[in-house]
């Protein structure tokens, strides 16, 4: 795996916020893999245990559902709803991860493609059952993670859930770290955007030193 600096990714991230350019900086994360996934220094390389959780829990009923991964990265996520049996379209921003996604998963059923959040394509509209989040929302500043899930919760087809998932933090800490962890209040704009909240669970991870997660879903009910 390439060498990671901290230090050098957070100033990295603050100067394209600071310009007003908080997507500008995705794509230079998978161009310096160099061509391999192993060298993404974010990416677990393995299903999300919280996604999995849930499958293993709630059973939904996949037969004929859609399913959207956001910010998809290399793609591991998108490839546990697939097997799920879900029809699967997952999209990032950064052209470079997409390539990776299918050099990775050559012979995938996953619709992967390049994408912007804040500009999708119209036929996605309401056009969804399951909405996918995965720590999207936490690396973007300001007003864009409020825009970031307005735009989210429009996937969503009627009677259909989102599912989150994120760092979290107490409200009024960290409010200077990079990536930014959700608070509860930020969690609970999902309810002031119309939806109902079915599940919210919190977790600490066995890492050291310990990262809090907040696994949630909500359900469009109008």
């Amino acid at each position: 795996m390439n060498d990671f600096d901290p230090v050098k990714y957070k100033a990295m991230v603050k100067s394209f916020q600071e310009n007003d350019d908080p997507l500008g900086w995705f794509d230079s994360i998978y161009t310096d893999a160099k061509g391999d996934h192993n060298n993404v220094f974010w990416a677990d390389l393995k299903a999300n245990p919280y996604l999995l959780q849930w499958f293993e829990q709630s059973s939904p009923n996949t037969q004929g559902k859609s399913a959207i991964a956001i910010g998809c990265g290399v793609g591991d996520d998108a490839q546990a709803l697939s097997q799920m049996g879900y029809k699967v379209t997952a999209f990032d921003i950064s052209p470079e991860a997409i390539r990776l996604c299918k050099k990775r998963y050559p012979d995938s059923s996953v619709h992967y493609l390049v994408a912007d959040l804040f500009n999708y394509p119209n036929a996605w509209k309401e056009n969804f059952d399951i909405v996918y989040e995965c720590n999207t929302i936490q690396v973007l500043p300001g007003k864009y993670r409020i825009q970031a899930r307005a735009s989210m919760v429009s996937l969503l087809a009627h009677n259909a859930s989102i599912l989150v998932s994120c760092r979290s933090r107490e409200k009024g800490k960290q409010e200077d770290a990079i990536p930014l962890p959700l608070d509860k209040d930020e969690m609970n704009g999902f309810i002031q955007c119309g939806l109902k909240q079915t599940s919210f669970l919190s977790y600490e991870d066995n890492q050291k030193p310990p990262v809090p997660h907040f696994f949630a879903t909500y359900k469009r009910v109008d």
